[in-house]
């Protein structure tokens, strides 16, 4: 069953025409189609995207557009830090960037009634992604909370030699 969400950011009206909603798995299509438009996420199989809408619905969110969906996050709760939501890819249409949706959709998923026990929020970005390093950095500033960046995944980790190193945000506590 979807999920609307109220944002509610202190002072901050967002009277426009997005709908933010927990993702269901007839999106699946949809989300890996906008992860592939945006050319610098890494694509998975569309049938990771079905068990994001599926699995993980409730830490995930996308944003509608009329009937177009332009925004996307997929995240879940840590099995092995149960008070820590870990972001794993942030996607925005094109034709929407510059109108805060992502901050707005992480912000959605962090006051949402499945994330009431979270205290953290972690994901992990490479140096050369300037927007994602923004996102992040002025999501903890929105939060009123701390950004700890350290070490997440070393180039060598990766196969074939071409992927960046990952540096592991973590934001909290809020």
């Amino acid at each position: 069953m979807q999920k609307h969400y109220k944002l509610s950011i202190a002072g901050v009206d967002f009277n426009d025409p997005y709908t933010f909603r927990t993702p269901t798995v007839k999106d699946g299509k949809a989300i890996w189609q906008l992860i592939k438009d945006t050319q610098v996420l890494d694509l998975n199989s569309s049938y990771s995207y079905l068990l994001w809408a599926d699995q993980f619905s409730e830490t995930s969110i996308v944003v509608v557009e009329g009937t177009k969906i332009v925004g996307f996050v997929s995240g879940f709760i840590q099995p092995k830090a149960q008070d820590t939501l870990f972001i794993w890819q942030v996607a925005v249409d094109e034709s929407t960037r510059g109108k805060r949706l992502a901050s707005r959709m992480l912000l959605a998923i962090v006051q949402s009634d499945a994330c009431r026990n979270i205290q953290y929020l972690e994901a992990t970005v490479t140096p050369s992604n300037m927007p994602s390093i923004k996102l992040f950095k002025g999501l903890a500033r929105d939060l009123k909370t701390e950004c700890t960046i350290t070490d997440g995944y070393t180039e060598d980790l990766f196969p074939g030699g071409g992927h960046e190193a990952e540096k592991l945000f973590r934001i909290g506590p809020f």
